[in-house]
Protein backbone atom coordinates (compact mmCIF):
# COMPACT_ATOMS: atom_id res chain seq x y z
CA UNK A 1 0.00 0.00 0.00
CA UNK A 2 1.13 3.09 -0.58
CA UNK A 3 0.82 6.49 1.67
CA UNK A 4 0.31 9.61 -0.01
CA UNK A 5 3.97 10.79 -0.67
CA UNK A 6 4.02 7.73 -2.44
CA UNK A 7 6.42 5.07 -0.09
CA UNK A 8 5.62 1.81 0.29
CA UNK A 9 4.28 1.35 3.84
CA UNK A 10 5.04 -2.47 3.89
CA UNK A 11 8.78 -1.53 2.51
CA UNK A 12 9.24 0.92 5.17
CA UNK A 13 7.69 -1.30 7.87
CA UNK A 14 10.41 -4.03 7.14
CA UNK A 15 13.36 -1.97 7.50
CA UNK A 16 11.98 -0.13 10.49
CA UNK A 17 11.71 -3.86 12.29
CA UNK A 18 14.37 -5.47 10.78
CA UNK A 19 17.14 -3.37 13.01
CA UNK A 20 15.45 -4.12 16.42
CA UNK A 21 15.46 -7.59 15.24
CA UNK A 22 19.19 -7.64 14.58
CA UNK A 23 20.22 -6.21 17.85
CA UNK A 24 18.11 -8.51 19.57
CA UNK A 25 19.97 -11.24 17.93
CA UNK A 26 23.20 -9.63 19.36
CA UNK A 27 21.93 -9.79 22.52
CA UNK A 28 21.36 -13.39 22.61
CA UNK A 29 24.31 -13.92 20.65
CA UNK A 30 26.28 -12.12 23.50
CA UNK A 31 24.85 -13.88 26.30
CA UNK A 32 25.94 -17.24 24.49
CA UNK A 33 29.30 -16.81 24.41
CA UNK A 34 32.04 -17.95 26.64
CA UNK A 35 32.76 -14.40 28.29
CA UNK A 36 35.11 -15.36 31.15
CA UNK A 37 37.04 -17.58 29.13
CA UNK A 38 37.18 -14.69 25.93
CA UNK A 39 37.89 -12.45 28.10
CA UNK A 40 40.77 -14.33 29.17
CA UNK A 41 42.28 -14.68 25.69
CA UNK A 42 41.56 -10.60 25.06
CA UNK A 43 43.47 -9.70 28.33
CA UNK A 44 46.43 -11.98 27.17
CA UNK A 45 47.04 -10.54 24.12
CA UNK A 46 46.06 -6.79 25.66
CA UNK A 47 49.35 -7.26 28.05
CA UNK A 48 51.04 -9.21 25.60
CA UNK A 49 54.98 -7.35 25.20
CA UNK A 50 55.43 -9.57 22.35
CA UNK A 51 56.79 -6.63 20.14
CA UNK A 52 55.34 -7.60 16.71
CA UNK A 53 51.71 -8.67 18.49
CA UNK A 54 51.42 -5.57 20.24
CA UNK A 55 52.61 -3.36 17.26
CA UNK A 56 50.15 -5.19 15.15
CA UNK A 57 46.76 -4.54 17.73
CA UNK A 58 48.27 -0.67 18.57
CA UNK A 59 48.89 0.01 14.99
CA UNK A 60 45.33 -1.17 14.01
CA UNK A 61 43.69 0.07 16.60
CA UNK A 62 44.76 4.14 15.72
CA UNK A 63 43.73 3.13 12.14
CA UNK A 64 40.41 1.64 13.17
CA UNK A 65 39.52 4.21 15.76
CA UNK A 66 41.58 7.45 14.06
CA UNK A 67 42.96 7.69 17.05
CA UNK A 68 45.08 10.84 18.06
CA UNK A 69 47.83 10.97 19.97
CA UNK A 70 48.89 14.75 20.40
CA UNK A 71 47.44 14.83 23.72
CA UNK A 72 49.19 11.80 25.20
CA UNK A 73 51.86 11.69 27.59
CA UNK A 74 53.81 9.72 25.34
CA UNK A 75 52.65 10.09 21.16
CA UNK A 76 54.88 7.42 20.18
CA UNK A 77 52.91 4.26 19.82
CA UNK A 78 56.12 1.94 19.26
CA UNK A 79 57.33 3.33 23.14
CA UNK A 80 54.15 1.39 24.99
CA UNK A 81 55.22 -1.90 26.06
CA UNK A 82 51.55 -3.72 25.80
CA UNK A 83 47.99 -2.81 24.25
CA UNK A 84 46.74 -2.49 27.38
CA UNK A 85 49.85 0.02 28.20
CA UNK A 86 48.54 2.24 24.94
CA UNK A 87 44.63 2.11 25.84
CA UNK A 88 45.11 3.68 29.27
CA UNK A 89 47.50 5.90 28.39
CA UNK A 90 47.65 9.06 30.45
CA UNK A 91 47.36 12.35 28.99
CA UNK A 92 49.85 15.72 28.51
CA UNK A 93 49.40 17.52 31.83
CA UNK A 94 46.57 20.45 30.58
CA UNK A 95 45.55 18.16 28.24
CA UNK A 96 42.07 17.83 29.86
CA UNK A 97 41.09 21.27 31.76
CA UNK A 98 39.47 20.99 34.89
CA UNK A 99 36.69 23.62 35.62
CA UNK A 100 38.17 24.51 39.10
CA UNK A 101 35.03 27.32 39.65
CA UNK A 102 33.07 27.03 42.83
CA UNK A 103 30.79 24.40 43.00
CA UNK A 104 31.47 22.89 39.70
CA UNK A 105 30.66 19.09 38.56
CA UNK A 106 32.66 18.27 36.09
CA UNK A 107 32.39 15.26 33.70
CA UNK A 108 34.57 12.17 35.44
CA UNK A 109 35.46 10.91 31.77
CA UNK A 110 35.85 11.18 28.30
CA UNK A 111 32.68 9.62 26.47
CA UNK A 112 28.83 9.86 25.48
CA UNK A 113 26.39 10.82 27.82
CA UNK A 114 23.78 7.92 27.41
CA UNK A 115 21.14 9.49 30.31
CA UNK A 116 20.95 11.91 33.12
CA UNK A 117 18.56 13.64 35.25
CA UNK A 118 16.81 12.89 38.61
CA UNK A 119 16.40 9.69 40.38
CA UNK A 120 12.29 9.43 40.72
CA UNK A 121 12.61 7.95 43.95
CA UNK A 122 14.81 4.52 43.28
CA UNK A 123 14.16 4.63 39.50
CA UNK A 124 17.04 5.60 37.08
CA UNK A 125 16.78 6.09 33.46
CA UNK A 126 19.21 3.72 31.38
CA UNK A 127 17.61 3.86 28.07
CA UNK A 128 14.22 5.38 26.59
CA UNK A 129 11.73 3.10 28.07
CA UNK A 130 13.74 1.34 30.38
CA UNK A 131 14.37 1.70 34.17
CA UNK A 132 16.27 0.14 36.73
CA UNK A 133 16.68 1.09 40.19
CA UNK A 134 19.27 2.17 43.06
CA UNK A 135 19.03 -0.91 45.13
CA UNK A 136 19.32 -3.07 41.48
CA UNK A 137 22.40 -1.08 41.25
CA UNK A 138 24.12 -1.80 44.37
CA UNK A 139 23.03 -5.51 44.28
CA UNK A 140 20.47 -4.89 46.72
CA UNK A 141 22.07 -2.88 49.56
CA UNK A 142 19.54 -0.47 50.50
CA UNK A 143 21.42 0.88 53.46
CA UNK A 144 24.06 2.18 51.09
CA UNK A 145 20.97 3.27 47.87
CA UNK A 146 19.51 5.09 50.28
CA UNK A 147 21.54 7.92 50.18
CA UNK A 148 20.77 8.30 46.44
CA UNK A 149 17.04 8.21 45.93
CA UNK A 150 15.34 10.90 45.20
CA UNK A 151 18.85 12.30 43.92
CA UNK A 152 20.66 12.95 40.91
CA UNK A 153 22.64 10.60 38.00
CA UNK A 154 24.77 10.84 34.91
CA UNK A 155 25.93 8.14 32.58
CA UNK A 156 28.55 8.20 30.18
CA UNK A 157 29.71 5.41 27.70
CA UNK A 158 33.02 5.31 26.88
CA UNK A 159 33.68 4.11 23.34
CA UNK A 160 36.62 2.07 22.07
CA UNK A 161 38.45 5.66 20.96
CA UNK A 162 37.79 7.64 24.33
CA UNK A 163 40.25 8.45 26.60
CA UNK A 164 39.86 5.33 29.19
CA UNK A 165 40.82 6.69 32.88
CA UNK A 166 38.09 7.85 35.43
CA UNK A 167 38.57 11.03 37.18
CA UNK A 168 37.10 12.86 39.91
CA UNK A 169 33.32 14.83 39.39
CA UNK A 170 33.59 16.59 42.58
CA UNK A 171 36.11 16.80 45.42
CA UNK A 172 35.52 14.35 48.01
CA UNK A 173 36.52 11.20 50.58
CA UNK A 174 36.29 7.52 49.67
CA UNK A 175 34.35 5.54 52.45
CA UNK A 176 33.70 2.67 51.01
CA UNK A 177 33.61 0.49 48.02
CA UNK A 178 31.07 -2.62 46.78
CA UNK A 179 32.61 -4.49 44.09
CA UNK A 180 29.97 -6.54 42.62
CA UNK A 181 30.39 -9.94 40.34
CA UNK A 182 28.03 -10.24 37.67
CA UNK A 183 27.87 -10.45 33.33
CA UNK A 184 29.95 -8.88 31.00
CA UNK A 185 27.05 -7.97 28.42
CA UNK A 186 28.80 -5.08 25.83
CA UNK A 187 26.93 -1.68 27.50
CA UNK A 188 26.62 0.30 23.83
CA UNK A 189 23.42 1.89 22.92
CA UNK A 190 21.45 -1.14 20.87
CA UNK A 191 22.51 -3.45 24.00
CA UNK A 192 21.51 -0.73 26.94
CA UNK A 193 18.07 -0.72 24.32
CA UNK A 194 17.29 -4.93 24.98
CA UNK A 195 18.44 -5.44 28.05
CA UNK A 196 16.57 -4.87 31.27
CA UNK A 197 18.81 -3.48 33.91
CA UNK A 198 21.81 -4.24 32.24
CA UNK A 199 24.01 -2.06 34.42
CA UNK A 200 22.37 -4.01 37.34
CA UNK A 201 23.28 -7.14 35.98
CA UNK A 202 26.65 -6.52 34.80
CA UNK A 203 30.07 -6.97 37.27
CA UNK A 204 30.89 -3.35 38.27
CA UNK A 205 32.34 -1.29 41.37
CA UNK A 206 30.72 1.16 43.45
CA UNK A 207 32.63 3.46 44.67
CA UNK A 208 31.02 5.74 47.38
CA UNK A 209 32.27 9.02 48.77
CA UNK A 210 31.72 12.16 51.30
CA UNK A 211 31.89 15.16 49.65
CA UNK A 212 30.76 18.96 50.77
CA UNK A 213 27.28 18.60 49.56
CA UNK A 214 27.13 14.67 51.24
CA UNK A 215 27.62 11.41 49.58
CA UNK A 216 28.18 10.64 46.35
CA UNK A 217 29.34 7.51 44.00
CA UNK A 218 31.10 6.99 41.22
CA UNK A 219 30.11 3.59 39.39
CA UNK A 220 32.80 1.71 36.67
CA UNK A 221 30.45 -0.80 35.13
CA UNK A 222 32.00 -3.67 33.01
CA UNK A 223 31.19 -4.81 29.66
CA UNK A 224 32.41 -7.39 27.18
CA UNK A 225 35.73 -8.46 27.50
CA UNK A 226 36.21 -5.77 29.96
CA UNK A 227 35.96 -7.21 33.40
CA UNK A 228 39.82 -6.27 34.84
CA UNK A 229 39.34 -2.53 36.57
CA UNK A 230 42.10 -0.65 38.20
CA UNK A 231 42.05 2.38 40.89
CA UNK A 232 43.84 4.71 42.09
CA UNK A 233 43.62 3.54 45.67
CA UNK A 234 44.09 -0.03 45.21
CA UNK A 235 45.54 -1.10 41.95
CA UNK A 236 43.72 -4.12 39.77
CA UNK A 237 41.28 -5.64 40.96
CA UNK A 238 42.46 -9.05 41.97
CA UNK A 239 40.58 -12.01 40.63
CA UNK A 240 39.65 -13.75 43.92
CA UNK A 241 37.55 -10.45 44.55
CA UNK A 242 36.32 -10.18 40.91
CA UNK A 243 34.60 -14.16 41.17
CA UNK A 244 33.12 -13.78 44.69
CA UNK A 245 32.75 -9.84 45.12
CA UNK A 246 34.12 -7.77 47.86
CA UNK A 247 33.03 -4.90 50.82
CA UNK A 248 36.37 -2.76 51.13
CA UNK A 249 35.47 -0.18 54.19
CA UNK A 250 37.71 2.89 53.70
CA UNK A 251 39.37 5.99 56.89
CA UNK A 252 40.44 8.82 56.72
CA UNK A 253 44.23 6.54 57.55
CA UNK A 254 43.83 4.67 54.43
CA UNK A 255 46.08 6.13 51.65
CA UNK A 256 44.46 7.45 48.66
CA UNK A 257 40.85 8.66 50.13
CA UNK A 258 40.92 12.23 50.09
CA UNK A 259 40.20 13.17 45.92
CA UNK A 260 40.35 16.79 44.69
CA UNK A 261 37.67 17.57 41.51
CA UNK A 262 39.52 16.36 39.01
CA UNK A 263 42.07 13.81 40.24
CA UNK A 264 42.64 10.62 38.57
CA UNK A 265 40.78 7.67 40.18
CA UNK A 266 40.95 4.26 38.15
CA UNK A 267 40.31 3.34 34.65
CA UNK A 268 39.24 0.25 32.64
CA UNK A 269 41.59 -2.70 30.89
CA UNK A 270 39.29 -2.06 27.88
CA UNK A 271 36.40 0.59 28.01
CA UNK A 272 33.02 0.76 29.32
CA UNK A 273 30.40 3.21 31.28
CA UNK A 274 30.71 5.13 34.62
CA UNK A 275 27.75 6.36 36.29
CA UNK A 276 27.56 9.38 38.71
CA UNK A 277 25.16 9.50 41.46
CA UNK A 278 24.81 12.32 43.82
CA UNK A 279 22.02 12.42 46.54
CA UNK A 280 19.02 14.52 46.82
CA UNK A 281 18.95 18.56 45.85
CA UNK A 282 22.60 18.27 45.94
CA UNK A 283 22.94 19.54 42.81
CA UNK A 284 21.42 20.66 39.62
CA UNK A 285 22.78 19.86 35.68
CA UNK A 286 24.09 22.41 32.99
CA UNK A 287 21.26 23.83 31.06
CA UNK A 288 21.30 21.49 27.31
CA UNK A 289 23.05 18.75 29.17
CA UNK A 290 21.46 15.72 27.02
CA UNK A 291 21.69 12.17 26.08
CA UNK A 292 24.14 12.04 23.10
CA UNK A 293 26.28 15.20 24.27
CA UNK A 294 30.43 14.21 24.09
CA UNK A 295 32.03 14.91 27.06
CA UNK A 296 35.59 15.04 28.53
CA UNK A 297 37.14 15.31 31.23
CA UNK A 298 37.01 18.53 33.64
CA UNK A 299 34.43 19.32 31.92
CA UNK A 300 31.42 21.49 34.18
CA UNK A 301 28.41 19.05 33.60
CA UNK A 302 26.36 20.92 36.52
CA UNK A 303 26.91 22.38 39.41
CA UNK A 304 26.68 22.48 43.38
CA UNK A 305 23.43 23.66 45.22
Amino acid sequence: MMNSSGNDDGKNNTVIMKKPIQESLLVRLQRLLPAAFMGKIVRRAALSENSLLKSLLINSFIRLYKVRLSDAESPDPSSYRSFNAFFTRKLKDGARPIDESHGAVCSPADGTLAQSGLIHGSKLIQAKGIDYTVEQLFASSDLAAQPFRNGSFATVYLAPYNYHRIHMPIAGTLTESIYVPGGLLSVNAATTAQVQSLYAENERLIQIFNGESGAFAVIMVGALNVGSITTAWGGEIPQHIRKNGHHFLHTKSDPHTSYKTGDYLGHFNLGSTVIFLAGPEQLRWEQGLEAGTSLRVGERIGTLN
